[in-house]
């Protein structure tokens, strides 16, 4: 269990709320401290590659609720990302899947490709069900600094830029979610975070280049 102050129902629907009209909300996550808008949103997803101070042509990934939103934004999901999502979802594993056709959101930065993760924390996963969509969704920082791991530590860093912050306690991990390519064959590890590679291939048995 994460120990998190008590987040009321009022507070997820001003979060909510906030995020349909088009603002941003930091929230806590099983890694560190995130920042989200509407995936479905340009402007608020504009807003938040401004917050964070991200370059335009660095995607941001998508958060869902549960590994069953997969087909709203992506194409289809291979046989190492099934394995992956089985083995590690909700968790600190984020997959890099091909868009579905459909999905055009801007937090994608024009690419081909989705970045996505089910976070395991109760909070973030309420929110986006609150929400009833996914969100663009990252680290709750400015590009380059510190993530951070408290709700004080994201008004330091984001401050007025954030519409609400919903505050969960201190997030139980403070290392990213590691990242697997699952567009490639074999799976690519671009980036070694919360879940190291030796537990990626004992937990599924595939090999990662």
């Amino acid at each position: 269990m994460h120990n998190s102050p008590t987040v009321t129902s009022d507070v997820f629907d001003e979060a909510a709320e906030r995020l349909r009209a088009g603002g941003l909300a930091a929230f806590p996550t099983d890694t560190v401290y995130g920042v989200g808008a509407m995936a479905s949103d340009p402007v608020a997803v504009k807003k938040l590659f401004k917050a964070k101070n991200r370059p335009r042509d660095k995607a941001i990934p998508i958060l869902l609720a549960s590994a069953e939103e997969l087909e709203v934004v992506v194409e289809r999901v291979p046989e190492a990302g099934v394995r992956l999502a089985q083995a590690f979802w909700p968790g600190a594993l984020t997959l890099v899947f091909r868009r579905s056709r459909d999905f055009l959101s801007p937090a994608l930065a024009g690419g081909e490709t989705v970045a996505v993760r089910v976070p395991d924390h109760p909070v973030v996963r309420a929110l986006i069900e609150r929400v009833g969509e996914p969100l663009a969704g990252t680290s709750a920082n400015l590009s380059g600094q510190r993530s951070p791991v408290t709700a004080e530590e994201v008004r330091k860093q984001l401050g007025a830029s954030v519409d609400i912050i919903i505050d969960g306690g201190r997030c139980p991990g403070g290392i990213e979610s590691t990242v697997v390519d699952v567009t490639v064959d074999p799976p690519r590890v671009l980036r070694e975070g919360a879940i190291p590679r030796c537990k990626l291939e004992q937990a599924t048995g595939l090999y990662f280049a």
